[in-house]
């Protein structure tokens, strides 16, 4: 019986799984994300400091600028947590820096993989594999591909999952 629950391997740490990072690209992508909805906020506040003015809508710009930057860092490091992992028989995605995620997505589960990009992924150059699975809570998807190798990756676990599913 273990007295310290931490001890031992760690469920996210898989010994000889080489992983593929996504493109850095994807954090100029989800920082743009930021940019709009962050405007929102700066609006009310310059509308409350012209209606009302007062020396406390400082307080307002110091709690908008440091969400926003903190938001801003955060992005960075998620996306250098994102990674994926192609083995014999699944692939492994891994995700989450304070909530970690490892999702293993068998091949013979695949029923289809989807390419998508947006207009900012399209002008960045990256895109999104989705694999869709027999599950429906699977959320297994990798954001931030440059198209060669979401085009790569969907047609090789295509081939994967079809040559699986026929072995059943």
């Amino acid at each position: 019986m273990r007295s310290d629950p931490r001890s031992g391997p760690e469920p996210f740490d898989l010994p000889d799984v080489e992983w593929t990072p996504v493109s850095p690209r994807l954090v100029t992508a989800r920082r743009i994300g930021l940019v709009l909805p962050g405007l929102v906020p700066l609006a009310a506040l310059v509308v409350g400091t012209l209606l009302a003015p007062s020396p406390l809508w400082v307080v307002g710009y110091a709690a908008w600028a440091a969400i926003g930057a903190w938001l801003w860092v955060l992005q960075g490091r998620q996306v250098r947590a994102l990674g994926y992992a192609e083995r014999e028989e699944d692939l492994l995605l891994r995700r989450g820096l304070l909530f970690r995620s490892l999702v293993v997505v068998p091949y013979g589960r695949m029923q289809y993989v989807d390419v998508s990009a947006g207009p900012v992924d399209r002008w960045l150059g990256i895109a999104t594999v989705q694999l869709h699975t027999a599950s429906a809570s699977s959320d297994a998807s990798i954001p931030g591909l440059v198209p060669e190798e979401a085009a790569r990756l969907r047609d090789r676990l295509a081939r994967r999952g079809e040559a699986r599913l026929a072995g059943l």
